[in-house]
């Protein structure tokens, strides 16, 4: 059926279009301000049964639940939580072999009655899963079947013929949340971790350490403080950063080498090609550690207006940083 056609004129009725919208908010956050004193010990039994977890958090739900649950998965999955979504239809098909006994299954259904996840629950119960149930009833069919029931009830929704799922499922998205980031904060999940789970996202690839991005190695160009000027140039060709290392024989950074030193060093009356290492290098550059974090690194060159940093663990030079390697993490 097509749907009716518009009669408002939007020139004389914006005022009533911004009511409806702020209507629809309004009733959304007093759905999730009602969720925060229900937040008990069922909630905290919730979070125990997860952390105790040996095999994985599975969320099933159908509908526009299911889509909610996508993201409550994907939400545990990114924070420490081992979770992925199941949904309760192709589950009952041959899916349901993906659940074992050491399993906790998190059911959304805000009536409780939604016939394709009870069909999952039956088999879970016989499987020996825990069940952790988000439902806008407590005394249905899923409430009195799972083993802990988190309160998803709101007064309406915001849908005027209250019957678009709206503020209910924003109910069971911010208890997910909720669920999710009290794991995090008791996993003692760190910025580390994040990257980790995060390697090719905005927020993982400013987290990540400079050993992740550093040429290591072969790959560092470095010369001895005896080496020639001619064979310091054929490391620099080679390693292609413009710069070279200048480490002595337990692997100690005793200066860098860069194009501009060797262009400075072409006014001198003296035959460079003659000349060592020790002769034309910079002492006391600037260097970082092997854990600096990427975005910590992209400052430092910024405000030195340099294009490479040296990486020193206990004094030993164990890399080279090129802003190059910044860029190819589309930190900019």
């Amino acid at each position: 059926m097509n749907a009716p056609r518009s009669t408002l004129d939007p020139k004389t009725d914006a005022a009533s279009l911004i009511a409806a919208g702020r209507r629809a908010i309004e009733i959304e956050g007093r759905a999730l301000a009602a969720l925060v004193p229900r937040l008990d010990a069922a909630f905290a039994r919730a979070c125990t049964l997860c952390l105790a977890c040996t095999g994985r958090v599975i969320v099933t739900g159908m509908g526009k639940s299911g889509i909610v649950c996508r993201k409550i998965a994907a939400t545990l999955a990114s924070t420490g939580t081992p979770a992925f979504f199941l949904h309760p239809a192709e589950a009952v098909h041959g899916d349901l072999g993906v659940i074992h006994a050491a399993d906790v299954v998190i059911a959304l259904s805000h009536s409780g009655e939604t016939p394709e996840v009870l069909r999952v629950i039956e088999a879970i119960k016989r499987i020996g899963a825990t069940l952790v149930a988000l439902t806008g009833h407590a005394r249905s069919t899923l409430g009195q079947t799972a083993d802990v029931v988190l309160d998803t009830h709101v007064d309406e929704e915001a849908c005027p013929l209250n019957l678009a799922p709206t503020a209910s499922t924003t109910a069971a998205l911010a208890l997910g949340d909720a669920l999710a980031m009290t794991l995090l904060v008791r996993r003692g999940f760190r910025e580390e971790d994040f990257a980790h789970l995060h390697p090719r996202g905005s927020l993982g690839k400013g987290l990540m350490r400079a050993h992740a991005l550093m040429h290591g190695g072969d790959a560092m160009p470095r010369v001895a403080p005896d080496t020639r000027v001619r064979e310091v140039l054929v490391e620099m060709s080679g390693k292609k950063l413009g710069m070279t290392t200048v480490v002595d024989g337990d692997g100690r950074l005793a200066g860098i080498i860069t194009d501009g030193d060797l262009r400075r060093q072409l006014a001198s009356p003296e035959p460079m090609l003659d000349r060592t290492a020790r002769d034309i290098m910079t002492t006391g550059p600037v260097t970082i550690g092997p854990l600096t974090l990427a975005v910590e690194a992209l400052k430092i060159l910024e405000e030195r207006r340099i294009s490479s940093l040296v990486v020193v663990d206990d004094g030993r030079a164990v890399g080279v940083l090129h802003l190059h390697d910044l860029w190819r993490t589309e930190l900019f």
